[in-house]
């Protein structure tokens, strides 16, 4: 018997391919107590319609159009008719890399049962790396670098208690695990697994929102951590050199030996 239902969210608007990208590989998964939970703005490319006339009859997927907000506003929307114990965020053109990952995923967290929050590791599609994830969430972690959300899996109950906060553009995902962690005491439980493949050049990577990013970094890490810690942890990404290492990790000719050293070093 599978233990968890997994509710699998994919936030759209005007994808195009992309969308049945995604959508495909959640359902080549070979777990089969999923459900998929497309949460669509508004498109007006076809790429709605095409998905509706492709699976049309599959009870795993829900689609549901609707004015939104913005993302995050969307994936509230989407949580509010989540229907399993585990929540799963993919963009659009992220992916299950295989057809195992909600079975691998599902064994290892019934060996940290009521964790919480479980997260893994990435391959980032761009670089063509996989991207090791810190194997324990310390409070440096959560100013410097959490896991984003397509490597975590959440127990629902936490949205339940409160969802993501709308005020913040493009680090409502990141304020959520923050909060989860230094309010709520949940300690994430690492899966020594890729959890997704990441595309890359996603919302918070634009031009335009990077100035927003850093704006929304600082408030969130001030709100959790205190401006001292916050000060501290600054000064020592300044002597770790963070911003070359940020190059690297970027960069498709150093990243893969770059994220080599970063996961020897992490375990």
């Amino acid at each position: 018997m599978e233990p968890y239902k997994f509710s699998v969210i994919v936030v759209c608007y005007n994808a195009g391919g992309k969308l049945a990208k995604t959508v495909n590989s959640i359902l080549n998964q070979h777990y089969e107590n999923y459900e998929i939970l497309v949460q669509d703005g508004g498109s007006s490319d076809g790429s709605v319609e095409g998905l509706r006339t492709a699976q049309a009859g599959n009870e795993k997927i829900r689609i549901v159009t609707e004015a939104d907000c913005g993302i995050y506003d969307a994936m509230n929307k989407a949580l509010a008719r989540a229907e399993g114990q585990m929540v799963h965020f993919l963009n659009c053109g992220d992916t299950f890399p295989s057809p195992d990952i909600l079975s691998k995923a599902a064994v290892l967290m019934e060996a940290h049962p009521g964790a919480g929050i479980y997260y893994g590791d990435i391959f980032n599609e761009k670089t063509g790396s996989a991207v090791a994830s810190p194997p324990q969430i310390t409070p440096f972690v959560c100013y410097r670098n959490i896991p984003c959300h397509q490597a975590c899996f959440y127990e629902k109950r936490l949205f339940d208690k409160r969802k993501y906060d709308t005020a913040y553009v493009v680090r409502a995902d990141y304020e959520h695990f923050l909060w989860c962690c230094l309010r709520e005491s949940v300690e994430p439980v690492y899966l020594n697994m890729t959890a997704a493949a990441y595309e890359g050049g996603g919302f918070s990577e634009s031009r335009e929102n990077r100035k927003r990013d850093r704006k929304e970094h600082r408030a969130v890490t001030q709100k959790y951590l205190g401006r001292g810690k916050c000060l501290w942890y600054g000064f020592l990404l300044t002597v770790s050199l963070a911003p070359l290492r940020r190059l690297l990790a970027e960069s498709p000719v150093f990243s893969r030996w770059y994220n080599k050293i970063k996961a020897g070093i992490y375990r």
